[in-house]
């Protein structure tokens, strides 16, 4: 796998066209978060009001996740990656033109559909890499991909200085948001005319049957009513946010019928899950023991996600406000240094998931992960003014680099549950990160960083304890042969499949 990796040919061409892809979408998703402050003050917002755009850039793409998933299964990542890039350019160009805070509100909710790339390349990895190579595979698109926040903290606010000359030497913010969003979008055409779903000779499956996720016993189709009514439940968290005092989004009565429509997709969504999963509910179908899979398990890489890729959304959305505030630094120097958080992405990120492919045990590299992001979160709940910039950056990148790897262990587990349902099941993963970081940004918004970092530590220790006593090691983790198996002619990889 590592001999062939600065390949551009075959596979490797894949892999490194869809996490620049990833890299684009985090560019976009991240491109507010450098300018909070500028933006705050340019426009006249609340502390509270730029707090709640953080978390707004994070709320839809819960179920955006979830449905793209959906898409993506049915249609293929080709096309699905595309058009999301190709739509990047709208809430970008809002966001650069944006004169209030209802449009900056809208325009980051349309961001967060961005944020939900992720889950295309997952699918589109797990379709040109086999099993024992999956967890460096997908840690290499994840990791690059992430490398995107880094790239909108570090580079965007040097674009916003040097173009500052067409704004009378303020910030040219805009410009440098309108640029990540049109860059974004040409690249969607060249990845649609340049990549494939599949190898050639291998076919692109399926589920039998879309619009909701289909399960193999009825206490999973019933875990999964429960995992559908947590999303909802964040959903309608943000709504009671954009409705609290200093904030004034909504009205009361506009909350109430947000969380009245929440339910109504709720229900609906129960309804599509009953649909596709009826033969199961009414004993007509019984699932032969080899199809067979426990939604226990991905409830279980769920909550992984929320202690690993939640609390990451939500340092990288805080950490430039929380270094500029607790050590009284200039915005652009804050926002470098809060930039080191998604550079070690590079390098954390894939060794997560080559941990996770060389350990031997994926369910144990989880477990033990989980523990170090704990560590790492209670060690900078104790940051404070009076600590040396160093050394809060030094923890800070402690907790960074066990959180990324996490990610990457987790999406080293995600394509080996259901091979033809992995963009529904990486959506649902996927949405319960950004859960996460709606819920951690919630409470940063209405507590402080120490309270948050706190709460983060507190929930990746339980995650730890979960993991250790019920995640298994799913079946032919580390196969070699079957389905997977491949050989290639001048890199070009040919699948055999089993018939």
């Amino acid at each position: 796998m590592l001999k062939g990796l600065f390949s551009l040919q075959g596979r490797y061409r894949i892999l490194h066209q869809t996490w620049f892809a990833f890299f684009l979408t985090f560019v976009c998703w991240f491109n507010f978060a450098p300018f909070a402050t500028t933006i705050g003050k340019e426009l006249n917002l609340a502390p509270e009001q730029v707090k709640t755009l953080g978390i707004c850039n994070l709320a839809l793409t819960i179920p955006a996740r979830i449905i793209i998933g959906m898409l993506l299964d049915k249609f293929g990542p080709r096309i699905t990656y595309s058009i999301l890039l190709i739509f990047a350019a709208i809430p970008c160009l809002v966001t650069a033109l944006a004169q209030d805070f209802n449009q900056l509100v809208i325009s980051r909710l349309l961001m967060g559909i961005v944020g939900a790339g992720f889950v295309v390349g997952i699918r589109m990895v797990s379709e040109w890499f086999p099993s024992k190579e999956i967890g460096i595979a997908q840690g290499i698109y994840g990791g690059w991909g992430n490398f995107g926040a880094f790239g909108a903290e570090f580079t965007l606010p040097m674009i916003a200085v040097a173009t500052s000359f067409l704004t009378g030497g303020a910030s040219n913010w805009r410009l440098a948001i309108a640029s990540t969003g049109i860059i974004a979008a040409i690249y969607g055409v060249i990845y649609y005319n340049s990549v494939q779903n599949t190898p050639p000779g291998k076919p692109y499956k399926k589920p039998n049957k879309n619009g909701a996720l289909e399960v193999t016993s009825i206490k999973s189709f019933w875990a999964m009513i429960v995992s559908n009514f947590g999303l909802i439940f964040a959903l309608g968290l943000l709504a009671w946010r954009l409705e609290q005092k200093n904030i004034h989004f909504l009205t009361l009565s506009q909350m109430y019928l947000v969380w009245l429509v929440l339910a109504g997709l709720f229900i609906y969504q129960t309804y599509k899950a009953y649909q596709v999963n009826q033969e199961l509910l009414t004993g007509r179908k019984i699932y032969p023991p080899e199809q067979r899979y426990k939604f226990s398990q991905v409830a279980l890489l769920e909550f992984t996600y929320i202690t690993n890729f939640g609390s990451e959304l939500a340092a990288v959305s805080m950490l430039p406000y929380f270094f500029e505030k607790t050590f009284g630094l200039e915005h652009i120097v804050a926002g470098m240094i809060a930039a080191i958080y998604p550079f070690l992405n590079l390098v954390s990120r894939p060794s997560g998931g080559l941990i996770s492919d060389k350990l031997g045990s994926r369910k144990w590299t989880m477990t033990i992960i989980s523990a170090a992001i704990a560590l790492g979160y209670f060690m900078a709940h104790f940051i404070n003014k009076d600590w040396p910039i160093p050394l809060a950056i030094a923890v800070t990148m402690f907790a960074a680099y066990f959180a990324q790897a996490g990610c990457g262990a987790t999406y080293g587990i995600v394509p080996l549950i259901k091979k033809e349902a992995t963009g529904q099941i990486a959506g649902n993963v996927g949405a319960y990160g950004n859960f996460g970081g709606v819920v951690y940004l919630t409470i940063f918004s209405l507590t402080d960083a120490s309270t948050l970092f706190s709460t983060m530590g507190i929930a990746a220790i339980i995650c730890a304890f979960l993991c250790g006593f019920f995640l298994k090691e799913p079946k032919d983790s580390f196969a070699s042969n079957g389905e997977d198996e491949e050989e290639t002619i001048n890199d070009q990889p040919i699948f055999i499949i089993e018939k």
